[in-house]
């Protein structure tokens, strides 16, 4: 999908995608420059419950638990 920029340097964000990520008017977006790529993110209403349960079940984070319990196991920081 392809969109210009206005003179005032307004985007319009194609209806399927607004409707994709339930962008509706006042919802706030966060715009990120990854060096050559911009993206732009919703920003949740309530960021700590969007991430709740984010990592639940992580390799990384099961790993991350298991090292810690043999550092304490050991004496180890």
């Amino acid at each position: 999908m392809v969109t210009k920029v206005s003179t005032k340097g307004w985007v319009v964000i194609p209806q399927e995608l607004r409707e994709r990520y339930g962008l509706r008017r006042g919802t706030l977006v966060r715009f990120v420059d990854y060096g050559g790529v911009l993206s732009i993110f919703p920003v949740p209403e309530n960021p700590v419950q969007a991430g709740f349960g984010m990592l639940k079940g992580n390799q990384f984070t099961t790993r991350l638990l298991e090292e810690r319990q043999k550092q304490s196991l050991t004496g180890r920081k």
